[in-house]
Formats: C-alpha cells, sequence, structure tokens
C-alpha cells in the first residue's frame, strides 16, 4: 500500500513538472502587439511572432513583446529662426514601428526605441526647417512649414524603422520682445485704422454741407429768378403753404373751434 502511494506521489509530482515546464513553454501575444524571440545561445532571432499562443525553450528563450499600435508623443523644442527671433514649438506625431523591423529595433535601440529615437529626430528636424524661415514667415506660412517638416521627418523615421502616421505643429509661440513688438504693432495699425475712420468721416461731413450749401444756393437763384420774371404763382404758393401749416398749427391746439367765413358766432349774435 505505502509503495502504491509512494508511485502516485511521484507520477503526481512528475506531472507537476510537466506541467510547470509546459506553462512555462508557452506565451500569448495580444491583438496589435509583436514579439521578437532572444534566445540565450544565439541571441535575437530574425522572425517576428504574431498574435496567438505561441511555444518557446524554457529558460533558453524569452519573448519580447512590443506595442505596433499608433501611438502620440508630443515634443517641445527651443530653437531659432532665420532673423534669430526665439521660437518655442511643440511638434506631436502618432508613431509605430515597421512590425518586420522589429528584431533589428530591439538589437539597435531596445524596448524603449521612441524615447532614444523620437527626441532626437524631431529636434533635430525642427531646428533645421525653422532656420528657413522669419518669425513672420513661420506665422503666415505654417502650412508650407508644416509640410517641409513632415517630409523631412517621415524620412528620418523610416531611416530608424519607424512609421508616421501623422505630424502636426501643436504650439507655436516666439520670445517676449518679439511679443511685444507684434501686439504694439497691432495697436498701432488699430489707431491708423481709427485715424482713417475719423478722416473720412470728417471728409464726408465736409462734402454733404457743400452739397447743401449749392443745393441751397441753386434754390435761392430759382426763387429769385421766379420773383424777377413776375411769379404771382409762387408767391400764391407760398400763401398758401403758410395757410395750410397755420391751419394744421389751429388744429393741433385744445380748445380752439375753426368756423368758415360767412357764418356768425353765438358771440356776435348777442351783440
Amino acid at each position: 500500500m505505502a509503495t502504491l502511494f509512494g508511485r502516485l506521489g511521484k507520477v503526481g509530482a512528475a506531472l507537476a513538472v510537466v506541467g510547470s515546464v509546459v506553462n512555462q513553454a508557452l506565451y500569448n501575444v495580444d491583438g496589435g502587439h509583436r514579439a521578437v524571440i532572444f534566445d540565450r545561445f544565439s541571441g535575437v532571432k530574425e522572425g517576428v511572432i504574431g498574435e496567438g499562443t505561441h511555444f518557446l525553450i524554457p529558460w533558453v528563450q524569452k519573448p519580447i513583446i512590443f506595442d505596433v499600435r499608433s501611438r502620440p508623443r508630443s515634443v517641445p523644442t527651443i530653437t531659432g529662426s532665420k532673423d534669430l527671433q526665439n521660437v518655442n514649438i511643440t511638434l506631436r506625431v502618432l508613431f509605430r514601428p515597421v512590425a518586420e523591423a522589429l528584431p533589428k529595433i530591439f538589437t539597435n535601440l531596445g524596448q524603449d526605441y521612441d524615447e532614444r529615437v523620437l527626441p532626437s529626430i524631431i529636434n533635430e528636424v525642427l531646428k533645421a526647417t525653422v532656420a528657413q524661415y522669419d518669425a513672420g514667415e513661420l506665422i503666415t506660412q505654417r502650412e508650407t512649414v508644416s509640410l517641409d517638416v513632415n517630409n523631412e521627418l517621415t524620412i528620418r523615421a523610416k531611416q530608424f524603422g519607424l512609421i508616421l502616421d501623422d505630424i502636426s505643429i501643436t504650439h507655436l509661440t516666439f520670445g517676449r520682445e518679439f511679443t511685444e513688438a507684434v501686439e504694439m504693432k497691432q495697436v498701432a495699425q488699430q489707431e491708423a485704422e481709427k485715424a482713417r475712420y475719423i478722416v473720412e468721416k470728417e471728409e464726408q461731413k465736409k462734402k454733404a454741407a457743400v452739397i447743401r450749401a449749392e443745393g441751397d444756393s441753386e434754390g435761392a437763384q430759382l426763387i429769385s429768378k421766379a420773383l424777377n420774371d413776375g411769379g404771382e404763382g409762387l408767391i400764391e404758393l407760398r400763401k398758401i403753404e403758410a395757410a395750410e401749416d397755420i391751419a394744421y398749427q389751429l388744429s393741433q391746439s385744445p380748445g380752439v373751434a375753426y368756423l368758415p367765413q360767412g357764418q356768425q358766432t353765438l358771440l356776435g349774435l348777442q351783440h
């Protein structure tokens, strides 16, 4: 009986050892990831392991897991423009490694390849590109600057086995002195526009006054000419206009009654 239990114990121990070995010989590669195998005797294997469950040699081989999905990274840089103005610029990129290049990336750069590569090449490209433009051109030609950075940075990243899915300038400011100069220029332009508006307004007033004076003079000349020509019609017209105005004023006054000519009032009858 003791012998039977001893055998069962050995079998159980053997199964436990086998289970442990099998468990250590299996590894998983999740979606959006790839694996590179490091062998203690031969180094980094050339092949790239895709998603799923895979086998390896325990204690001899080790899986190195890489995320191959696009990830964002922002890199700030202080550099100088063509006219020697200080420029604070931040570039944001979406990057991912070329899956087939992962063995080379791990061998040359390690798992933290993005920390080693991106800040370096982004600073290099930004400094070289910004130095080709004046401060004013960096503002007015921002799309051109972005295109230049995009083209050059894509080439540099490709040399390290990286793909840049998106590149954008998210922040662009200048030194305090340049910013103050720009603000002063804007204020001066606003003041000049205000002064130009005032001058134009006064000119319009002068033109209106001249036009009114010319109209009054022409009207006076026409009246004088009509009077000189015996204009009884004009005089009668003025009388009618004056009578209409008086009648209107009386109709608006309270307590005033108007009776047609030829009718007597009660006050007249009493006399």
